[in-house]
């Protein structure tokens, strides 16, 4: 699988290369939900704001309360004055009509407000509209028909019904003023309009004269010019949360939905080829989600490359010993010498071991990475490490001390401290293993393999050292390739698979470190041996 670059003309998802480019079109998007997601919810909460800032509760009942506080204050200043000017007789007193009608005209009353004011027996005295000389103007009704009363159609039994119920909600107010305590609040008046009442008794010491009432019917008013005031702001929100929707629709929603088609083009139809949205260069989450995707689906094909090389390398190095085993078995059947069938059968024994050999190392090879995955990395010491690899092959040596054997030697810079790293202590003695093997097959007889660890800039070096024939220096690199053997000679054909160095160098880098080979020279610069480093880093206490 590899990841490929989208040309401009197939840019919109996984379909046919030659299919033209879809025009791009500010429309629901049908295929993504978090798409519709985003412009429900943000469509949702513009609605909520909007809803809210037409109720206006809370501005109605403060505007409600401003103005109760309004009337009271300037009812209770008319009341006053009216009582002390306009109150007549001893020991009863009573309310001069006249008087108070002449005081009442002086006052100042608002346009917006209406002031009546009624005696002790609920009988009007003065009404603002009537002195201000104020004209209540509707437009004329059609001309009468023949026969038809000037009062014009009957009122029908609603509006009836509602007239009535504005009066007698009049004159329980007035009534309940009449007991000496201050009423407001909010009623229907007689032309059907919400109005804000006070109505205040007229009180002389204990005597109730009559009742003051101002009612202000401009509240609705101001909540409706409140809204008309709104309405350009709500128009302008509702047009900018339609334009982030959409955006965050085409910026986050489509490309989403582009990756998730673009996996499942290569899920369904077996493409070795992933065609990814160019959303590399965006410097946020979606442009981290593509660059992620692109590094994995080429990790991935650089996998899939990989075990297709091994398949092949195992089929031909499988193949050699197959045709070794069918051509000696042919050619025994034909061979009487007891010497020669002898040899045929040592034929046979050597290509069986080397089977073996091979199908165990490639055995080991194709688990390593589900080993390297299942096992978590831990703090390891690789002093302690490296002495029990060395005193593994020291011991071996020590029942016979067979002449011609090769020794493992070990120098750590400090022993007492720890060399501690973060890995996976088997797959790690494995490399450390494969290297003092491969350092003691090319040793001479009687030869040493030394093994150092050193400390250098937070990183810990151990370097396996041989005195053999050392390497090419073109096959400095080849040797870490799979199956790649090249044997001294004397040494037995099909010993080794080629597999250790290249395991080797993938355990180790899957532990962020390094492996190289290197020749070792003399002063004269001839070559006396080789040496295999390996860097990793140190974990930090």
């Amino acid at each position: 699988m590899v990841t490929a670059r989208p040309d401009p003309a197939s840019a919109q998802g996984p379909g046919p290369e030659t299919a033209p480019r879809p025009r791009r079109r500010l429309a629901w998007p049908r295929g993504s939900r978090l798409g519709r997601l985003v412009i429900t919810l943000n469509v949702l909460a513009l609605v909520i704001v909007v809803v809210g800032a037409l109720v206006l509760n809370e501005l109605r009942s403060g505007l409600v309360n401003a103005r109760i506080d309004s009337l009271s204050t300037q009812g209770e200043l008319i009341a006053n004055v009216i009582d002390q000017s306009a109150t007549v007789g001893e020991p009863e007193p009573a309310l001069d009509p006249y008087t108070a009608s002449a005081i009442f005209q002086l006052l100042f009353i608002p346009r917006s407000q209406r002031a009546r004011l009624f005696d002790a027996h609920g009988k009007v005295l003065a009404d603002s509209f009537v002195v201000a000389d104020r004209v209540d103007w509707k437009v004329l009704p059609p001309a009468r028909k023949p026969g038809q009363t000037p009062d014009g159609p009957p009122k029908t039994p609603a509006e009836q019904a509602k007239a009535q119920r504005a009066q007698k909600a009049l004159a329980d107010e007035i009534a309940q003023a009449m007991k000496g305590r201050t009423v407001a609040g909010t009623r229907i008046s007689e032309n059907g309009e919400r109005v804000v009442s006070v109505s205040i008794p007229i009180q002389h010491v204990r005597a109730i004269l009559g009742v003051l009432t101002l009612e202000a019917g401009d509240v609705d008013e101001i909540i409706s010019a409140e809204r008309k005031a709104l309405l350009p702001f709500i128009v302008v929100a509702m047009i900018a949360i339609l334009i982030s929707s959409v955006l965050l629709h085409r910026l986050i929603a489509m490309p989403v939905l582009r990756l998730a088609r673009a996996a499942d083009h290569v899920r369904l139809q077996g493409a070795r080829a992933i065609s990814l949205p160019d959303l590399s260069r965006r410097h946020d989450e979606l442009g981290d989600l593509s660059r992620s995707l692109e590094e994995m689906t080429h990790s991935l094909s650089e996998r899939m490359d990989a075990i297709e090389r091994f398949a092949a390398d195992v089929a031909h190095e499988i193949k050699n010993p197959l045709t070794s085993i069918r051509s000696a078995i042919e050619t025994l059947d034909l061979v009487s010498d007891p010497a020669a069938r002898a040899r045929l059968l040592a034929i046979l024994q050597s290509d069986v071991n080397r089977l073996d050999r091979l199908v165990t190392d490639i055995s080991n090879a194709s688990r390593l990475d589900a080993e390297l995955s299942r096992e978590s990395p831990k703090a390891l010491d690789l002093n302690r490490l490296l002495t029990e690899v060395a005193g593994l092959y020291e011991a071996q040596l020590r029942p016979g001390e067979a002449p011609g054997s090769v020794r493992v030697s070990l120098s750590l810079a400090d022993p007492s401290h720890p060399a501690s790293i973060l890995a996976r202590e088997t797959p790690i003695g494995q490399v450390f293993r494969n290297l003092i093997d491969n350092a003691r097959s090319f040793s001479p007889a009687d030869g040493e393999v030394r093994v150092s660890l050193t400390r250098a800039r937070g990183r810990l070096i151990a370097a396996v050292e041989d005195d053999g024939p050392g390497m090419p220096p073109d096959n400095l690199e080849t040797i870490f390739e799979r199956f790649y053997t090249s044997r001294p000679k004397g040494r037995a054909f099909g010993g080794n698979s080629g597999l250790g160095l290249s395991i080797a160098r993938q355990i180790v880098e899957a532990h962020g470190g390094h492996i190289h080979a290197e020749n070792r020279h003399d002063a004269a610069g001839a070559v006396i041996g080789a040496r295999f480093v390996v860097d990793l880093p140190e974990a930090r206490a």
